[in-house]
């Protein structure tokens, strides 16, 4: 049977395939933000003292994963030393597809309460936003969900007081079964009494055949640019609720069938499904989309 650390590694490999830039000197809370200033440098063509950037960590951890969400897809404003103002963005938000593109593995944050790792982390210019979990084909995903959440309820989680604290999405699999889901806050980030974690999705084609196998669901779903408009075009943040969701496999082919038929000008359509099924985010989500053309 393969062991765990057999499939993290195969994963790094398949993610350096897809021209992610593997970066195994990234381990620990220290690396991680060092790594991070020189992207926040890059992009926003300015250089930090340690003193300015020790503030603007302050000022961009925070506990609320809604806030840290918010603040990943907008325009920030920081106040350097001189007085001056630096007017900033976390992330090529104009671009997604051109942000830097990274994967790190068995980080640890070590706090003082936990010494956690975390199996494969993609970083988006230096900001942690997808943890995989993984597990060996004989154990089910939901031992990895039941980690996760685990791990958020720790006291001393990086989550809360570190970089993390940018986390979009989860994806558990052990390789034949791959499953995905958006971080929130604990309420909106649990099992419920019949012991199911929702909302979590399968990846699907547009003919709804699922995508399972860990390598293929990576082939579909973490090509760089189709990650980054899943996390900027396809995660919606319910500001009445305070929660983060990410749509379903049919949900993305529906609006991007509308955008399409829009650009086409094929004329009228309609959205018809079950119940349930999602069709006012849908059409939330288009018809914001749309506003952009």
């Amino acid at each position: 049977m393969i062991k765990e650390i057999e499939i993290e590694k195969n994963l790094i490999i398949k993610l350096s395939e897809l021209k992610y830039n593997y970066r195994p000197d990234i381990v620990d809370r220290k690396t991680l933000e060092e790594n991070f200033k020189a992207k926040f440098e890059e992009l926003n063509l300015v250089h930090l003292t340690d003193s300015e950037f020790s503030r603007l960590r302050e000022e961009i951890i925070n506990s609320d994963v809604f806030i840290t969400s918010k603040m990943l897809r907008e325009k920030q404003y920081f106040q350097r030393e001189d007085g001056t103002p630096l007017h900033y963005t976390l992330v090529n938000i104009k671009d997604w597809c051109k942000n830097d593109y990274e994967v790190i593995h068995q980080l640890r944050i070590n706090t003082e309460n936990s010494h956690q790792r975390y199996d494969v982390i993609l970083l988006i210019n230096g900001l942690p936003v997808v943890q995989i979990e993984l597990k060996k084909y004989d154990i089910s995903p939901r031992k990895a969900m039941q980690q996760i959440v685990d791990y958020k309820n720790d006291p001393g989680n990086g989550y809360r007081n570190s970089l993390l604290c940018f986390m979009q999405l989860f994806i558990v699999s052990n390789v034949s079964r791959t499953l995905y889901f958006a971080n929130n806050k604990n309420e909106h980030f649990a099992f419920n009494a019949d012991e199911q974690f929702l909302p979590v999705y399968e990846l699907a084609d547009i003919n709804n055949n699922k995508i399972n196998n860990l390598y293929d669901f990576a082939d579909k779903f973490l090509k760089k640019c189709t990650l980054g408009e899943m996390i900027s075009k396809y995660m919606v943040l319910v500001e009445s609720e305070q929660k983060l969701l990410v749509m379903r496999p049919y949900q993305i082919y529906a609006v991007e069938a509308i955008i399409n038929s829009i650009k086409q000008n094929l004329g009228n359509g309609y959205i018809w499904h079950t119940t349930g099924s999602g069709k006012t985010l849908t059409s939330f989500k288009a018809s914001t989309l749309m506003k952009d053309i």
